[in-house]
């Protein structure tokens, strides 16, 4: 392979290249049938495109691109704003049982994922703990928990737990956007299942159940406002847990809560944001956050181990795919709302929420709205996971499995 030359893409080249990422997205899944029919977002395809023309030129010229993705992490913040500036907390009693419901099969599976990665890694001979990372902490966990919990791993004498973590991410990111579509369109046709198609929800809440209206000028002002205001407000929350808490909470999911308190706050005084407006906040943000996340990635860093990767992917797709439809879809009720939840469902449980919520938004466009996915899936996905994800980490650590090993 020649020798490697580094070109830095600063932030608004990222952000034009995401731009063109998501039109190739779109332009490939409208003229390839099979994309099309299998629900695979703009974003998945058109960035997995991108970061395997990045990785060809990489093998084959030495050439490595750099991308600034700090427009990417405030893209994160502004779509977990959204999504709570659209939940109102009595649709929320209103869902309560689905909720509670899909809470109970995220800890069931978070626990079976992680089953399924010590499982491999004593099958290959390595340590317990290399197959805790190649559980819940990579796949459910995203990146964030992948380099945490990876550090860690590599103060404790782990070698290579940081890399093995952020590849079981990355791949996780990747299939996590591509199985969700698939799963729903097999429920939906083995079910013969529809959804209400002259309605369609642009924001992943409770609430949008109805056609979007237009988008004004007012209405988009007041919009950034309430997204500012939770912006700000949960990176002053995060810097106080910061220094008085032991327990600090990631940023996406203060911006969120304070979304949920500017929302209900304005239902008690019969008001309430602009929803046309968000719903065009949280699709743009969404999107662009999911075209630079999977066309940043850095494939030629996960050829070193491909084997034992594939192999862990393998069996986690497939635990993944048993708990969508064997548990997630009767659980959720049979029905179309529940073929949805199962589509967003696979997507955060081996990628992250908002892969889940794009696989929705796909479903949806084609056969119909589904308020309810819409309602418990980025819920249980951006609080109630990771909160049981780390119990559940915190568990098998202290197992004897673990402490006859350290």
């Amino acid at each position: 392979m020649p020798e490697s030359q580094v070109f830095t893409i600063d932030a608004t080249w990222t952000a034009i290249v995401a731009i063109l990422v998501l039109y190739l997205g779109r332009t490939l899944t409208s003229r390839i049938r099979v994309l099309r029919d299998f629900n695979i977002p703009d974003a998945v395809c058109g960035g997995l495109v991108c970061s395997l023309v990045v990785a060809i030129l990489f093998w084959t010229r030495g050439i490595e691109f750099s991308f600034d993705l700090s427009l990417r992490d405030l893209l994160l913040l502004l779509f977990f704003s959204t999504v709570g500036l659209s939940a109102k907390l009595r649709t929320l009693i209103n869902g309560g049982k689905s909720l509670a419901i899909l809470v109970v099969c995220a800890v069931g599976f978070l626990i079976l994922q992680d089953l399924a990665g010590i499982g491999v890694a004593m099958l290959l001979g390595a340590d317990p703990a290399y197959g805790l990372l190649a559980g819940s902490i990579a796949f459910a966990g995203g990146h964030g928990s992948a380099i945490s919990y990876g550090q860690l791993a590599v103060d404790q004498g782990l070698p290579g737990a940081l890399e093995l973590g952020l590849a079981c991410a990355t791949f996780g990111l990747i299939a996590g956007g591509l199985i969700g579509g698939p799963i729903a369109k097999f429920l939906i046709s083995r079910n013969q299942l529809s959804g209400d198609r002259t309605a369609q929800e642009c924001v992943p809440g409770p609430e949008e159940t109805e056609a979007a209206g237009h988008v004004t000028l007012a209405g988009m002002l007041d919009s950034i406002l309430a997204v500012a205001i939770c912006l700000a407000a949960g990176s002053l929350v995060n810097d106080w847990l910061a220094n008085h808490s032991s327990l600090p909470l990631p940023g996406f999911l203060t911006a969120m809560f304070v979304g949920i308190l500017i929302a209900n706050g304005l239902d008690v005084l019969g008001k309430s944001v602009d929803k046309p407006a968000i719903s065009l906040c949280s699709d743009v943000s969404l999107q662009l956050f999911l075209a630079m996340s999977l066309m940043s990635l850095q494939l030629w860093t996960l050829s070193g181990a491909l084997g034992p990767l594939l192999l862990v992917l393998l069996v986690q797709i497939t635990v993944m795919v048993a708990v969508s439809l064997l548990v997630v879809f009767p659980a959720m009720g049979r029905d179309y709302d529940a073929a949805v939840i199962a589509a967003g469902f696979s997507g955060l449980g081996l990628g992250a929420t908002p892969v889940g919520i794009a696989n929705m938004h796909a479903v949806t466009a084609k056969f119909g709205a589904s308020p309810k996915a819409f309602l418990v899936v980025p819920l249980v996905g951006a609080f109630f996971l990771d909160i049981a994800n780390a119990a559940i980490i915190q568990a098998f650590l202290a197992s004897p499995l673990f402490t006859a090993t350290s």
